[in-house]
């Protein structure tokens, strides 16, 4: 299969259901048993795989945030617990939203086995992917429905890693492109309103960084011979119902 088509299939359904594990409950009440509260943990925990950095590194990684709310919640967070501790749990959390999800689901197997190859490959190049090459180095589980679950919030990472480097290429501020992507999510984000002007370049800019992530991450997925491909799609297809699927945008 062609990369392009198989990204424009599979993306956008890791995309939204990649990041559904992490204001689920169970998450929270996970973070909360550590101490953290859900924003606390969402910081912590996602972040938690890059070590125990200033919270500088974490806003170079994570790209969109208002970088006094990044440092906020990483300070409160990290004064609680340890932040590797708390990566862990954040998958930990995934993986057991995904046994509680995808228990049952066919054609997982399949869908591991490919998205592990894409993420391998990634792997060889992760100059600029700091977030994706963090958790990329977490260890797998070895059940589908938990190993599902990890490698379809790691792909998510890949995009989500190489679009930071793509809105950059290109000249446009992350604030910018955060309100073109998600007007909605502005103040989600610690941003105030009104924000930025938003002009036709900036949107073209935007359209070209989205053009040039797929050109990033184009050759893990190109590793995929048709087998994996479809098995890749045929396991989306399984898993994204059982998710619920998701609502944010893509990258």
């Amino acid at each position: 299969m062609d990369s392009q088509k198989l990204m424009d299939a599979a993306c956008p359904a890791i995309s939204d259901n990649g990041w559904l594990y992490y204001f689920d409950p169970a998450t929270v009440a996970r973070g909360e048993a550590l101490g953290l509260d859900t924003f606390e943990f969402y910081f912590l925990g996602r972040g938690g795989v890059l070590g125990n950095v200033e919270p500088a590194v974490v806003m170079s990684a994570f790209g969109y945030f208002n970088p006094a709310v990044v440092a906020m919640m990483w300070d409160a967070g990290r004064a609680k617990v340890d932040p590797r501790t708390a990566g862990r749990e954040y998958f930990a959390a995934a993986h057991e939203f995904g046994r509680q999800k995808l228990t049952g689901a066919d054609d997982l197997e399949g869908f591991v086995r490919a998205a592990t190859r894409v993420i391998d490959h990634a792997k060889e190049q992760v100059a600029g992917l700091s977030l994706f090459a963090a958790a990329a180095a977490e260890p797998v589980p070895e059940d589908a429905p938990a190993a599902a679950m990890h490698q379809l919030a790691v792909l998510r990472e890949l995009r989500g890693s190489a679009h930071l480097v793509a809105v950059v290429a290109v000249g446009l501020d992350t604030k910018v492109a955060h309100l073109i992507r998600r007007p909605d999510m502005f103040t989600a984000f610690g941003w105030s309103e009104p924000g930025p002007t938003v002009t036709a370049a900036d949107t073209a800019a935007l359209k070209a960084a989205d053009e040039l992530t797929d050109r990033l991450i184009a050759p893990a997925y190109a590793v995929l011979d048709d087998d994996d491909a479809a098995a890749l799609l045929v396991g989306l297809d399984s898993i994204v119902p059982r998710l619920g699927g998701g609502t944010i945008p893509t990258t």
